[in-house]
């Protein structure tokens, strides 16, 4: 089997279930070695967010020199980056390294509604990020920000919304239809060879605290042993799937809690 070191660039989450601790539980529980890059360091439970206490981007910039001068990554999984400063330090060591796969999960909310990316930060992230990524992977109210437009509210909407990212310079997109009201919730993926529909039945769980999170890093996980994004996102929705079913058998806080990560062995 092919060893695959990622990496994540995200926040933290004391509570386990999102941030850095969710990318590095995915990354585990599908086989890769994870090594991570702090951005922020955030209270949180799954009650919400209590504070947020952003990395200075040098000191940022400095871990990615850490890690990017000795370990070979294979693929990167981008979170929560606060600030303008921030997303342009993590743009220029971007720039300067060879990574084949780069998955930028546009994290602007906390799933409690708690704000995680500064308004600033969104045009920064926009024009800075987007360009050098593989793939992003907003929700429909994150697209409808990277747009400055209107929360899509049907498939044929988030469709558009999907196209118009396409054109803003990523490689691909996977725009995520959980917000939408229909029975299963669709995902489209868009590249500049085609379009894909992905859907799931939904789970009867509130506990789906760090669910963006864990899809985004099971991409950065797969994608290497994967021959397209067609595939790897089928693997990663799969393995999501199992996670949220089980989710109710962890007994995590009092509010929204986390999804099974490791499922598959206790």
């Amino acid at each position: 089997m092919m060893r695959i070191n990622a990496l994540t660039i995200a926040g933290t989450d004391p509570s386990g279930g999102a941030g850095i601790q969710a990318d590095l539980k995915t990354f585990s529980a599908l086989g890769a070695y994870g090594t991570s890059v702090i951005t922020a360091l955030v209270a949180q439970n799954t009650r919400g967010v209590q504070s947020v206490y952003r990395i200075e981007p040098d000191f940022v910039a400095a871990q990615l020199d850490s890690v990017l001068s000795d370990v070979r990554i294979d693929s990167v999984k981008i979170g929560m980056l606060a600030e303008s400063d921030i997303v342009e330090a993590v743009a220029e060591r971007l720039s300067r390294a060879a990574i084949p796969w780069v998955v930028l999960d546009t994290v602007m909310l906390a799933k409690s509604g708690d704000a995680l990316l500064s308004p600033q930060a969104v045009a920064t992230l926009r024009q800075r990020l987007l360009p050098q990524v593989s793939l992003i992977t907003p929700n429909l109210p994150e697209a409808a920000a990277l747009l400055d437009t209107h929360h899509a509210c049907d498939e044929a909407e988030m469709k558009q919304q999907g196209r118009a990212l396409l054109e803003l310079g990523c490689a691909a997109v996977l725009i995520k239809g959980g917000h939408l009201s229909d029975a299963e919730s669709p995902d489209w993926l868009f590249t500049r060879d085609g379009e894909q529909r992905f859907t799931a039945p939904r789970i009867a769980t509130r506990n789906t605290h760090g669910t963006g999170c864990t899809l985004s890093s099971a991409l950065a996980a797969l994608r290497p042993r994967h021959g397209d994004w067609g595939s790897t996102i089928a693997a990663a929705k799969t393995w999501l799937q199992g996670a949220l079913e089980q989710a109710d058998t962890l007994q995590v806080g009092n509010g929204i809690g986390p999804v099974h990560h490791f499922y598959r062995w206790w």
